[in-house]
């Protein structure tokens, strides 16, 4: 998608994104907020990444892999706030697809640890690029400063320490 598509609110006149409905005190709260922001900006990647060989979610799961191999599948479901059981299917298409082995460590037969496979490591190598170009064009109404403080106070909000 380029920044000259236009998305489903702009086609219908929308310039607001709110249709000129009012939500009273709910525009000033921050999980309201949040979630719109989320699905707006969702929404554009969505359109920009549409048709691609792996999804959002599927890409988080293999950049943490990567950066964390030997990851523990339950500890990585919790940091993302993922149902285990969820977790679990993801893991299993990832891996019948032969992007990810999971083995189980002998120490602790309980868990699951993810590495990526050669093949996973090319698909992430392949579309890091794509994938963090269409999150920063998806908020193209925020300067380079504006996404910086936006990014901030996010990983502030998500409890996570400053970059």
């Amino acid at each position: 998608m380029t920044g000259a598509e236009i998305l489903p609110a702009e086609a219908a006149g929308i310039e607001d994104g709110k249709a000129g409905l009012s939500f009273g005190k709910f525009e000033r709260s921050a999980g309201f907020l949040l979630r719109i922001a989320q699905l707006t900006a969702f929404e554009r990647m969505f359109a920009e990444l549409k048709g691609a060989d792996v999804k959002i979610g599927e890409f988080t799961i293999l950049l943490a892999i990567a950066e964390n191999p030997g990851v523990r599948q339950g500890a990585m479901a919790d940091v993302l706030k993922i149902k285990w059981s969820n977790m679990t299917k993801l893991v299993r298409s990832l891996e019948g697809r032969g992007l990810v082995q999971r083995f189980v460590p002998p120490q602790d037969r309980r868990s699951v640890e993810l590495r990526l496979t050669e093949e996973g490591r090319k698909l992430l190598e392949a579309f890091s690029p794509l994938m963090f170009e269409a999150d920063r064009r998806a908020l193209p109404m925020l300067s380079d400063e504006e996404h910086g403080h936006f990014l901030a106070l996010l990983r502030k909000v998500s409890g996570w320490p400053p970059l």
